[in-house]
This record gives structure tokens, sequence and C-alpha cells, in this order.
């Protein structure tokens, strides 16, 4: 099976983006499409600032970086990606939208044998594989943020997933430097199924006043040997798709441990998400 040189990334944000600049940093021809043009100028930013950071930290020189620019395009309309050998999908973790996206890329990919990966979290990939024409080509690949620095993919095949797929998808996944594991398609997966209840954890001992937020990174950082406490990480992951996953989660299995405590659900009605929006259970530079 050749290897995939065209990709399609569609959304632009942390997760996009990471996706789209891994990919041109080993070479791929990867194009990014994003809903609006001021979407698209804010996800090409965010592109550009990484890699400038990636050489100003010695991780790439200026050649890999221009080498990397010029491996991107960037485009508001679905139908540009018409040519892509494979497509992933790393729009807001929200059902609706994402069963809307792979119906339009369903019709606006030309090969019949290319593949439609969704970097879903927490929504059963089977679900948006029905969606389509096409659901032995439809999997999850569900990455790591920063999807830079995080080596792990999850790869989420259904039950008409054809073996093809899923091996295309592990040989992109090599190709892009990652290590792959196989998850079930249930929500959570795998990752997320353990993480979820441990993070929501720590959100009730603040809700209770048990612990306030610093003690208790602390001393997971240092008691367990965690390179970040479950409240920082929330603030990466962001507190609006921790409570999304947690939601999806809850959904399908109501498991308790599963539910976003009230703290969390007033967080992200407040605004606070994290690091994305300079506050959460800490607060960031803007």
């Amino acid at each position: 099976m050749d290897p995939v040189t065209r990709l399609g990334v569609v959304g632009c944000g942390l997760m996009g983006s990471g996706i789209a600049e891994v990919a041109a940093r080993r070479g791929l021809d990867v194009r990014v499409a994003e809903a609006t043009p001021d979407a698209l100028e804010a996800g090409r930013r965010r592109l550009v600032s990484s890699l400038d950071r990636g050489v100003r930290r010695g991780k790439l020189s200026e050649e890999q970086r221009e080498r990397a620019l010029a491996g991107l395009s960037f485009t508001h309309d679905l139908s540009d990606l018409a040519d892509r050998q494979f497509v992933i999908e790393a729009v807001a973790e929200n059902r609706d939208i994402k069963t809307e996206v792979l119906r339009t890329l369903d019709k606006a990919v030309e090969d019949p044998a290319a593949v439609l990966a969704t970097n879903t979290s927490s929504i059963p990939v089977v679900d948006l594989a029905v969606v389509t024409e096409r659901p032995g080509r439809v999997i999850g690949m569900h990455f790591f943020n920063p999807v830079p620095v995080q080596q792990l993919v999850e790869l989420v095949p259904t039950l008409l997933t054809g073996a093809d797929t899923v091996q295309r998808t592990r040989d992109l996944a090599d190709q892009l430097g990652k290590r792959a594991i196989e998850a079930p398609d249930r929500s959570g997966f795998v990752v997320n199924a353990l993480l979820v209840p441990y993070l929501l954890s720590a959100v009730r001992m603040v809700e209770s006043g048990s612990a306030r937020p610093e003690d208790i990174d602390r001393g997971m950082e240092l008691g367990c040997a965690h390179p970040m406490g479950p409240l920082r990480l929330l603030d990466l992951i962001g507190l609006d798709t921790a409570q999304a996953v947690a939601e999806s989660m809850y959904e399908e299995f109501k498991e308790p441990l599963y539910a976003p405590p009230t703290l969390l659900r007033r967080m992200v009605a407040a605004g606070h998400l994290g690091r994305k929006s300079g506050r959460g259970f800490h607060t960031y530079d803007a």
C-alpha cells in the first residue's frame, strides 16, 4: 500500500493545527480547512507560531521550518479536499458538528478508497461512520494534546471498518512518528475511560473544599511522579472539552463517576476554560 502523501485536516484549533504541523514536518502535502476566513487565519498564525517556537528551542532548523510551511495550504471550502487520500476531522467535540463534517467530506472527497478519520475523544465512531456512504473507510484516530509532543494515537475501528482501513491508518501513524494502540469503539476509548474519572475526582475535591487546586496538583506531581497534576491537565485540555467528553461518557454508560461536577459546568458557563481563556483552576498569561 502506497504511503499517504496528500492529507486533509478539518479544523485548525489546538488539535487540528498540531496534526497539520506534524504531518507537514514529515513531508506530507497538507491542506487545512476551517469554517471561516477568520478562523483559518487564526489557525495559520497558531501553526506558524508553533513552528517558530520549534526553531527558537532548537527542535527544528530554519530550513525544516520553511519546508513544513511550503507543504501547507489552507481553505475554508471542504470541496478543496477532493483530491486527498486521507482526511482527519479535528473540529469541536460536538456530535452534530462532526456528523455534518463527515457527511460533507463523504461527498467532497473523490477517491472512494480515501479514509475519513475522526479525532473525536469520546463520541462512538460508528455513530459518525454511518452518516457516510463509506462506513468501511471511517475510523477513529485520536491524537493527544499537544500533538507535536505526545507520541500516542488511539486507533478506533468500528464494527464496519475494513481491515485495510485499519492498516492504512496505522501506517499513517507510523509516517507521522506516532505510536498507535487499538482501542474499542466505546465512549472514552482506552485513555479517557481511565483518565476522566481521575480528573473529575480532582474537581470534586475542590468543589467539596477538601483540598486546594495547587495542593492537589503538587501532590500528584511529587507523590505519584505525574508530569502534571489533574487540574493543570484539565486546564491544558480545556474545561469545555473535558465537560463534553464527560457528558458523552455519562450518556453512554450512566456511570456517576463520568458525570461532570457542578463546579466544572459553572466554570465553563463563566468562560473559565483553562489555558486558552487565561483562567481555569489556575491563571495563565494571555
